[in-house]
């Protein structure tokens, strides 16, 4: 894989001195919205609220992390506050419409690679709801999508991280254990997919192969197994061999003991990930402490509890692998 300057800077931007992209995500928008008002006991919070949420989740935990994402519309001010971290930025609307098949994507009105370049993002991130199992006409239109966003990133020299969430075809709860058994198919066939170089994609943000509450022998499981241990280890090793391509895990909004394990998995399966961009396994216990208590209140949380579970991410991050091995650049070019 080679790289553009401007990708190099950018990538460089958001990782730490090992080459290995230990970044926190705050990124989230709708779902946080519902989940303040929920805590709060109030039917809607105000815009404020979760712009000085995300301020003070960025102050405190950039700190600890190689770089943050964020999302233009509620997280500029936020921006200003991350301790001289990398920064990327969101280019999706949050969600995606219920009422039509497949979740197709959506991107921000009023933005573009340009304007959140000009914004001071040093890579672009894109999520796509995705599965291998949809009908080909939905996912002409999503490959077509994510061609146009790459095309856009290469224009501006930016990295662009591609973000990949999939779903069950038939509308079935994601939760369940028929969903756990297809997802390493999911999984993998995503990151095969866009790790085509028609896409322009630099990194992929991808779930991990497996459902960690399913797999026999952890601490996650709850009793339903969809796969014993060996073979959790042996999706990681399938999903990991369907690209050349950078990739990082995210933490899919589990717990941060659940997302540990599952760290500690993918280092014992080999595979060469190369970081994370995590988000509520660092900071999600704290929403309510934030809606019921108040900022101060939240902030000392993050200072403690915040900072603990961000440090036992790290720790779990000295099993990742620089992205330096998988681009072609000169080893002076990296200093």
């Amino acid at each position: 894989m080679k790289l553009t300057p401007g990708k190099l800077a950018g990538l460089k931007s958001v990782s730490n001195e090992r080459g290995v992209i230990a970044a926190a995500a705050m990124d989230q928008r709708g779902s946080l919205k519902k989940s303040l008002a929920k805590e709060k006991g109030v039917a809607e919070m105000p815009d404020s609220a979760l712009e000085e949420f995300k301020v003070l989740v960025t102050e405190v935990l950039t700190k600890h992390a190689s770089a943050i994402l964020l999302d233009p519309e509620f997280g500029l001010p936020a921006s200003k506050k991350r301790n001289g971290k990398g920064l990327l930025l969101a280019y999706e609307k949050t969600g995606y419409d219920a009422a039509l098949p497949g979740r197709l994507p959506d991107l921000l009105d009023v933005w573009s690679v340009r304007r959140l370049k000009e914004a001071g993002a040093d890579c672009i991130k894109i999520l796509l709801y995705y599965t291998p199992f949809e009908k080909s006409s939905i996912n002409d239109h999503k490959h077509a999508w994510v061609e146009r966003i790459g095309d856009e990133c290469v224009a501006h020299d930016i990295p662009f991280f591609l973000e990949t969430v999939g779903y069950d075809v038939h509308g079935e709860d994601e939760k369940g254990i028929g969903y756990a058994k297809r997802k390493p198919e999911i999984v993998t066939g995503s990151m095969e997919e866009f790790g085509k170089s028609r896409y322009g994609v630099d990194v992929l943000k991808v779930e991990v192969p497996i459902q960690m509450e399913f797999v026999a022998g952890t601490k996650a499981f709850k009793g339903e197994q969809a796969y014993t241990r060996a073979e959790a280890l042996d999706h990681f090793r399938i999903a990991a061999s369907s690209t050349h391509k950078p990739f990082i895990y995210l933490s899919a909004g589990v717990s941060n003991p659940v997302f540990i394990e599952t760290l500690e998995l993918a280092a014992e399966s080999g595979t060469s990930f190369n970081g994370v961009l995590c988000g509520r396994a660092t900071w999600k216990d704290g929403i309510a402490v934030y809606a019921k208590q108040g900022a101060k209140a939240f902030e000392d949380w993050l200072n403690t509890e915040g900072v603990k579970n961000i440090e036992n991410v790290n720790t779990a991050l000295k099993a990742a692998h620089s992205w330096y091995d998988k681009v072609d650049v000169k080893a002076e070019a990296l200093v």
